[in-house]
Order: C-alpha cells, then structure tokens, then sequence
C-alpha cells in the first residue's frame, strides 16, 4: 500500500461500524511493522479516547504477533544464542529494546570480570573468583523483596538493576562464563534454577541466587529428597537454551498470575505453547 492508502485506512478507525472497523483493523494487521509509524502518528494527532484506545491494542497486536514470529525463529535457527533468545523475551514488555544494548552490557560486564580473573587451572578455585568478582565487585544480588515482579525476567533490566531471580542470574553467570571458556551450563532444578560446572570427570553445581554457592551432587540428591521427587537426568545434567527460555516465560505466568494481569498471562502461555 502507498503511504496515501494507509493514511485513509488508518482515518476509518473512528467508524462506529464495526463491520468496517473489523475489515479496517484485519487490513491494518496484515501490514505488519510497517504500520507502526503511521499508527503512532495517528495517535499523537487524534484526541479521541476510543480511536486512541484503538490503536494501542493495534501496536501492542502487530508488536506481540512480532514477538512471537522472532521467538519461533529463535527456535529453530538461533537457539545457540541464549542471549538473544532473553533478548526476544524481554521485547514483550520492552518492544523498541535493541539487541545491541543487551549484548553491549554482557560484553561490559564480562571485560570487567576478565581484567579481575587471575590464571588458576583449579575448577574450584576458578568459580570461587568468579564469584567474587560477579557477586563481590558488581554487586548482582538475588531480588528477595520482589521476587515475583515481571522485570526478574527482563534480561535488560536484571544488567541494569544487578537483581534477578535464579534463572535471570544464572543466564549473566554463565554467559559470563562461557564467554571466558568455562564449562558452565544451565541444570532445570525443580523449583530452582542452577548452574553446573561439566568437564571430563570433574562435575559440580553453582548457586547464583546464593552468590555462587558451590555444592555437590549428593545436596542435590538432598534436595530432589526433600521435594518428594524422583531422581531425573534433567535434575543433574547441563540442559539447552530453549529450555531455559521456556521456564523464564513460565516463571512471566506466575508473575502475571500474581499480580492480576489476565491478558498477558494468557499472551505469554501463547508464546510458551508456540515454542513447546
């Protein structure tokens, strides 16, 4: 369409017809993108409350149809980047976030702890240094006061903040560390999120909720004892970016649940089905 016919699409959005306001609004979806700019225009200028509601759900509609198209591109040709898979699910909250930005300040944060890092070839040592300089010198902590908030599980706002929850602080962990040859992996823990460190014979787990706590197999097993659950291999082993992607949208429900936001619970449940 010319920007003249978007235009004259965009002036019938104040028709009281719905079956015209219906043909308009399909019309206005099926351009994508593009439309944004004219929206936004649109609304700047109209002083309608109805037309200006109207085209609110229309961006926030083209934005998550977006969303959801780039997450489900993510899966099945960019999934070794788990970083850009936080960084798509942070864009529904964050629609104008670039990629750019996020990748910037892992890259910060990471040249930061590489000029502390001295050269220990022991596994143990490496993470107690690693930890004091994530936990110690940039100060990331877990966020116990808000635990539940949405903005746990925005990438962008976790780097910013320096507070997560377990799986947002175990993604800086380990991006950190693999971006400095670490064996450092994420583990899908019941009701905790961890980190493991894997190579050859030498196996242990990290706590980033805990500022690193290092533990054992046997605390997992503890742990899995407690819950009343059958041991898994998933319990003990390094699992894939799509499954770290998938528990930060399911931990997005319950903080949506939580606070009483029925529309994006049921939003984010399609982006979590579109992947699963």
């Amino acid at each position: 369409m010319t920007e003249k016919e978007i235009k004259a699409l965009i002036s019938l959005l104040d028709d009281e017809d719905a079956e015209v306001f219906n043909h308009v609004e399909d019309k206005i979806l099926s351009l994508g993108n593009q439309i944004i700019p004219f929206l936004e225009l649109e609304w700047e200028k109209n002083f309608s409350p109805v037309v200006q509601e109207r085209i609110e759900e229309l961006i926030h509609v083209v934005q998550f149809n977006n969303l959801k198209e780039r997450l489900q591109s993510w899966v099945h040709s960019e999934s070794d980047d788990l970083l850009k898979g936080m960084w798509v699910v942070a864009t529904y909250l964050y629609p104008d976030l670039s990629y750019e930005k996020v990748k910037a300040d892992i890259e910060q944060y990471y040249y930061e702890v590489w000029l502390e890092l001295g050269q220990s070839e022991n596994p143990i040592d490496q993470i107690k240094l690693l930890n004091s300089v994530i936990f110690g010198k940039l100060k990331f902590s877990a966020n116990t006061k808000n635990f539940h908030s949405p903005s746990n599980s925005m990438i962008n706002i976790v780097l910013e903040s320096k507070k997560g929850n377990p799986i947002t602080l175990c993604v800086v962990y380990l991006l950190i560390a693999q971006k400095l040859k670490l064996p450092v992996y994420g583990v899908n823990l019941p009701n905790l999120f961890v980190l493991t460190y894997k190579q050859g014979g030498t196996q242990f787990y990290i706590n980033a909720f805990n500022k690193g706590l290092i533990f054992s197999r046997k605390d997992v097993d503890s742990f899995i004892e407690q819950l009343k659950l059958e041991p898994k291999e998933i319990f003990y082993e390094p699992c894939d970016n799509l499954s770290v992607i998938q528990r930060v949208l399911r931990n997005l429900v319950v903080s949506f649940e939580k606070l009483g936001e029925s529309q994006k619970v049921t939003e984010v449940r399609e982006l979590l089905n579109s992947i699963s």
